[in-house]
């Protein structure tokens, strides 16, 4: 009995390490730690500290893998438990961060009921206090579940993570999202070169992937002044995601991390640059597939800057591969936006309606000013 007690608070230790600053799990993350049965009303969470870790607001459902709503087997992504968050419904944890450093923050969610759910995610005290709003009524994976990822910088040691769910019109105001697997990531984004103007131009830093998840993290849309979890770029669109890949699961042109563009013409990966008028430019980057079954004959990655364009084809087999291209042009302003976008929607050839697309890498970007681009040249 002493050996399982003294396990268990190892275990303790070793989450609360990693919600106090380190990478992985937060403290009841995947929500295992039940609520005591005297604070719940059937699956209903009557209590707001019932969940351990956890403060629930409004109408939260505990629920346990294989359950029954109505017509539908609800499933979640790891372990047995997860949450349902129904109408105006919240869940936070308080998190130990670092003052002034940039997190990412993964969760796993997966629709219900509502074809139009969406989940605000937040931190207090953070940028005006005001939530970001993550659609989720696209269904990435055949599995119904998809991970998300979201980011903030710190404004103090202390800060207060939610995620909640408002009013989507459901007739049933039990009718909500499923939350499940949060973990958290410090983000420490890297620095441009003379050899690479880009930030991060090779994605290896990025939001926290679950270990054994075989899905990757959704990236949503980003405006210019939020922070990302992709340090560097932004993600453009309404209400399309970008996929953040790992090696572990899927290929990647380049080291351990690549981006997959799933959402076709509705999204752009985009990263704006400091650049001198007149300069002579070369963007370099590798388009492939991540041999996840996606195959096309051709997918079409269309790269473009203010100046120039391309259209850059790449025959998929679906069984991984890149290939490498580049695009010249000469820059007109003191910043140049770099852009990459799929001209093409494409689903797995499993015939399980999971979307996909090409895979980009290890982009890079050098500019040199005529005066010395002559000079080279003699």
């Amino acid at each position: 009995m002493m050996l399982n007690g003294a396990l268990f608070l190892l275990v303790c230790a070793a989450a609360r390490a990693a919600a106090s600053g380190g990478d992985g799990p937060l403290l009841n993350g995947n929500f295992e730690y039940a609520p005591n049965r005297s604070q719940m009303n059937g699956t209903r969470v009557m209590a707001p500290n019932a969940i351990p870790y956890w403060k629930v607001t409004g109408f939260v459902e505990y629920i346990e893998s294989g359950a029954r709503q109505g017509d539908m087997v609800l499933t979640v992504p790891e372990g047995r438990h997860a949450v349902q968050l129904g109408t105006e419904s919240s869940i936070r944890q308080q998190l130990s961060v670092t003052r002034g450093k940039y997190y990412s923050i993964t969760f796993s969610a997966a629709r219900t009921c509502a074809q139009s759910e969406r989940l605000k995610v937040s931190v207090v005290p953070g940028d005006d206090d005001v939530a970001d709003e993550l659609p989720i009524q696209t269904v990435y994976t055949s599995s119904g579940w998809d991970s998300y990822s979201w980011a903030f910088k710190a404004k103090q040691g202390v800060v207060s993570f939610i995620i909640h769910h408002g009013d989507d019109h459901a007739e049933d105001p039990a009718c909500g999202p499923i939350i499940d697997c949060v973990a958290i990531r410090a983000l420490n984004p890297p620095r441009a070169t003379p050899h690479n103007m880009l930030i991060n131009g090779d994605f290896e830093e990025g939001p926290y992937i679950t270990p054994g998840s075989p899905w990757g993290v959704l990236v949503p849309p980003i405006d210019e002044d939020d922070t990302s979890p992709l340090p560097g770029w932004m993600v453009m669109s309404y209400s399309k995601v970008v996929k953040y890949i790992d090696s572990a699961h899927f290929r990647v042109p380049h080291g351990a991390r690549a981006v997959e563009l799933v959402a076709g013409l509705e999204v752009a990966l985009v990263q704006e640059v400091a650049t001198v008028p007149g300069s002579s430019c070369r963007l370099q980057f590798s388009v492939g597939d991540a041999a996840n079954g996606c195959a096309a004959s051709p997918m079409r990655v269309q790269v473009a800057t203010a100046r120039g364009s391309k259209s850059v084809p790449y025959n998929s087999k679906g069984t991984g591969g890149y290939t490498r291209d580049a695009l010249d042009f000469t820059a007109d302003g003191n910043s140049t936006r770099v852009v990459f976008y799929s001209s093409g929607y494409h689903t797995t050839s499993d015939g399980s309606g999971t979307l996909c697309g090409p895979v980009v890498d290890d982009v890079s970007l050098v500019c040199v000013s005529r005066p010395h681009a002559r000079r080279l040249l003699r």
